[in-house]
């Protein structure tokens, strides 16, 4: 077995590191959970130590799987270090899944204990006799009398955390299932840590805009299940900046914790950031020292100018569950910050620049790699050190994903001279008209810019003759009214301008009440092709 001893040449990249050396650690400052816990750094760093007793005891050890079920919480901040510090694994459930999904990643992941919010136990109720691997749970509540609580309070605040390989698995979760069963991605500590380290070199380094500092006060909007909450928890603890964790996403809990807490850094899908602006409590937050990365999904420009007005510093990064997740952040110069706000939400709506150690290109189904002109699009392929290695127990779709050496990102882009990436379409929802592809992002963007326009999707929908037509799927704000007939004729008007392709004119528009989303709040469009088939 391999021995590491305190020598330079033997130092290992691991979770630990992140937490006992950080940047700057304050041990008075705070970390918040809702309106129900708020304790220093000094007690989370002696509740980490105290987890690890508890599960020690409990016979994690090395190797092991230990899956969370809860929401946004100083809970599962300790679960980030506590479980991965001990060699174990930390599988983040994903909650808003079917019980019969979270079934099938409890067993394919092979977890050996489950932390549960006690309103996720009716989920586990309908599956308990079907789960093989499990063999103990702690019941999570928001107060002090609760299991995972009283574990702790038994523990000393004491633990020699392990040294162990950094190439050691320390986190496992599972994509959305948008195709086939839920795919298992992995990463290592030194996966972890080096995402850590590189987007920090690029979000901490930017001289006037979108920067993550020491001063900044944090709370995830996008959930701790997914991607890390695209690691940021790990940067701000890191940082030892204040954090807070809000619990279910609430839109006016979250206005709220905005204002009482003077949150000044966040991360969220734009549907998040549409309920939020939506909400009637918004009028009265001030959000002028608010900075949001919006990823996930792509920033309707409409969406982008209405934060901007309201004085939101928004941005676009891009990434996804297979990537850890960050790839490219929008970050702009003052020559940027000096144009209109027009101007402005077109830059922030790009998939902006690639972060540091991240290399990507725009290639054909060859493999060809494509010019960076800004016209000529292409899928996305990308190395960084942080990219899951394979699918977890899944050769197949493991080869699919790194065929020719390089991550498939499964992305249409252009990437331009200066180096900004703009995602153009996923490459199974571009639509194909006679002949001719359409993005159906570009479709969604001009739509989105229509005053009565909510929230738009559009879908390809087979046709006898052009092979497929572009189906545009509308929610109408609730104080508008606007006809089919008339979004055509908006959408008509840049067609004319030649900002969309002809075949753009064989659009078809359909009011609805709701457009169908995944569990992560991304617009979900193989239901949508389900629903709407013709």
């Amino acid at each position: 077995m391999t021995q590491y001893v305190n020598e330079p040449s033997n130092y290992q990249l691991l979770i630990k590191n992140l937490l006992f050396s950080p940047v700057a650690f304050n041990p008075q400052q705070e970390i918040v959970y809702g309106n129900h816990r708020r304790h220093s750094y000094q007690t989370f760093h002696d509740r980490v130590k105290q987890l690890a007793n508890v599960l020690t005891q409990m016979g994690v050890k090395k190797g092991d799987t230990v899956a969370v079920m809860d929401y946004d919480s100083h809970r599962y901040l300790e679960c980030y270090f506590a479980i991965p510090m001990l060699g174990a694994k930390l599988h983040m459930i994903n909650v808003r899944l079917s019980p019969e999904q979270i079934l099938y990643t409890i067993d394919h992941a092979e977890d050996d204990i489950v932390l549960i919010h006690e309103e996720f136990l009716p989920i586990l109720d309908q599956i308990k006799g079907r789960i093989d691997t499990v063999t103990d749970y702690i019941v999570l509540r928001d107060n002090d009398q609760c299991q995972y609580e009283q574990l702790l309070a038994q523990q000393p605040a004491e633990f020699n955390f392990p040294e162990f390989d950094e190439n050691t698995i320390a986190t496992t979760f599972y994509t959305t299932g948008t195709t086939g069963l839920p795919k298992g991605v992995f990463f290592t500590h030194r996966q972890l840590v080096l995402h850590t380290l590189g987007i920090l070199s690029s979000i901490g380094t930017n001289a006037v805009q979108g920067r993550l500092h020491q001063g900044d006060i944090y709370m995830p909007i996008t959930p701790m299940f997914h991607v890390h909450a695209w690691g940021l928890p790990y940067m701000a603890t890191m940082l030892g900046v204040k954090q807070v964790y809000p619990g279910k996403y609430v839109p006016d809990t979250l206005l709220g914790l905005i204002e009482q807490e003077g949150v000044t850094f966040s991360h969220c899908v734009p549907t998040i950031l549409h309920l939020l602006l939506s909400s009637p409590k918004s009028q009265t937050v001030d959000f002028s020292h608010w900075k949001v990365v919006i990823g996930g999904a792509a920033l309707p420009k409409a969406l982008c100018k209405a934060a901007l007005e309201r004085g939101i510093d928004v941005f676009a990064g891009y990434g996804m569950s297979e990537t850890g997740p960050i790839l490219s952040l929008v970050q702009l110069t003052q020559e940027h910050l000096d144009m209109d706000l027009d101007q402005q939400a077109e830059y922030r709506a790009k998939t902006g620049k690639k972060v540091a150690l991240v290399e990507a290109h725009i290639v054909d189904e060859q493999m060809n790699r494509l010019p960076h002109d800004g016209s000529q699009s292409g899928e996305i392929v990308v190395r960084a050190p942080w990219l899951t290695p394979s699918y977890h127990k899944d050769n197949k779709n493991s080869k699919a994903l790194w065929r020719g050496g390089y991550l498939h990102t499964g992305d249409v882009a252009t990437i331009d001279g200066d180096g900004f990436i703009k995602i153009t379409d996923r490459v199974k929802d571009m639509i194909k008209i006679s002949g001719e592809w359409v993005s159906s992002l570009e479709l969604e963007d001009i739509l989105h810019q229509h005053p009565a326009v909510s929230e738009a999707a559009v879908i390809g929908m087979p046709h006898s003759k052009w092979g497929e037509v572009p189906l545009a799927l509308i929610a109408v704000k609730a104080d508008a009214t606007v006809t089919e007939k008339e979004l055509v004729s908006f959408a008509k008007e840049f067609i004319s301008k030649g900002i969309l392709a002809r075949e753009a004119l064989l659009l078809k528009v359909k009011l609805v009440d709701a457009i169908a989303k995944t569990s992560v709040g991304k617009v979900d469009k193989k239901e949508l092709r389900r629903l709407y088939p013709q």
